[in-house]
């Protein structure tokens, strides 16, 4: 099957400005929102690292050797964008042992800015999520920059994977379809990036095509809605004139499906509707059916919170937070002309 990435649509209109982000490492920035402070006592050290140019597995692993204990005793709540600078949180379970002098921590492009101990260890997808800090450079063809900003600020944009998931040049939807032909993916973190593309490909076609039907924010009788901070959802009734209160809300957004094994969550016209919009797509569902992954649900819409930017000469410097799992390039496409993630894995 040929998976590409580019024919999704927008929720607004292509926009017509291009830039390029990512023209220097602090031009794009991403700090942990953990949304709790470790309370002090206890047998885990949470530990407040800037990283430059190095992924998240790379500093565990450098943690756990400086920490003489095992890998799997340093734990983090999500990855970050190697080509950036970031500000994220690591545990590291030491029962029992003395503290090891963090001062003498030495990995080129780490520093550990802070540490404290916690009774629980940091577990992945506990953050609250991130703020990002993305300056965009040699700007061009800015006639609908402002417009394309204040739409993405009042009205959100659709809640994309973004392009790091699918892989440099889309090589992880690569490996998902030699995985479909039966090829098997013997190195355990590719297989795992494959299907991951594999199951965010088909919530993306799922999302453009509900754009492309005028369904974004139209809710359907049978919509599984999910509450604004919470995977709890409810199915809509037939009577949606309160949910469409709420949604202007943001107190509760519609959703799409994560494919896996069992019966689909929505009921009737949105169940009829999903249904209709992965029918071509019947060796990608089985093949998730197949892997033993199950029904899940994520919001089609994205808000970005506490934005704000700011245009001198060529460059736009523009902040905002998101959710934990949301991608900031997903939030950038509506707004620049086929940004260059340049990101080697994804942002959670």
């Amino acid at each position: 099957m040929n998976l590409t990435t580019d024919h999704w649509h927008y929720l607004h209109q292509a926009p017509e400005s291009t830039g390029i982000i990512k023209q220097r490492l602090e031009d794009f920035q991403v700090t942990e929102i953990l949304g709790y402070e470790p309370c002090g006592e206890g047998e885990h050290v949470y530990l407040w690292v800037r990283k430059v140019e190095l992924n998240t597995a790379f500093v565990a692993e450098a943690l756990a050797k400086f920490a003489g204990v095992p890998l799997r005793s340093v734990t983090f709540a999500g990855r970050k964008d190697k080509y950036a600078v970031t500000e994220q949180w690591f545990s590291v379970h030491i029962p029992g042992k003395t503290m090891p002098d963090w001062s003498k921590f030495v990995l080129d492009g780490a520093t550990i800015l802070n540490f404290k101990r916690h009774n629980k260890k940091l577990r992945t997808g506990v953050l609250r999520g991130n703020r990002f800090v993305i300056t965009v450079r040699e700007l061009k063809a800015t006639a609908d920059l402002e417009a394309n900003l204040t739409q993405v600020q009042e009205k959100g944009v659709p809640n994309y994977f973004g392009e790091q998931r699918f892989g440099n040049k889309n090589s992880n939807l690569y490996l998902a379809n030699l995985m479909l032909g039966g090829e098997t993916i013997r190195n355990r973190n590719k297989r795992s990036m494959a299907i991951s593309a594999l199951r965010s490909w088909l919530f993306n076609e799922v999302v453009s095509q509900r754009i492309a039907s005028q369904l974004f924010i139209k809710v359907l009788e049978g919509d599984a809605m999910q509450l604004a901070g919470s995977n709890s959802f409810f199915i809509q009734t037939a009577d949606a004139t309160d949910t469409a209160s709420r949604m202007s809300e943001g107190d509760v957004s519609i959703t799409a499906p994560l494919w896996g094994g069992g019966n689909l969550a929505t009921k009737a016209d949105a169940a009829e509707f999903e249904m209709q919009a992965v029918a071509p797509f019947q060796l990608i569902t089985q093949g998730l059916v197949d892997l033993k992954l199950k029904q899940e649900r994520r919001s089609l819409h994205l808000q970005p919170q506490n934005m704000q930017w700011q245009i001198e000469d060529d460059a736009l410097v523009l902040s905002f937070e998101l959710p934990s799992g949301c991608f900031a390039t997903s939030v950038l496409r509506e707004i620049i002309k086929q940004p260059d993630g340049g990101a080697d894995e994804a942002i959670t």
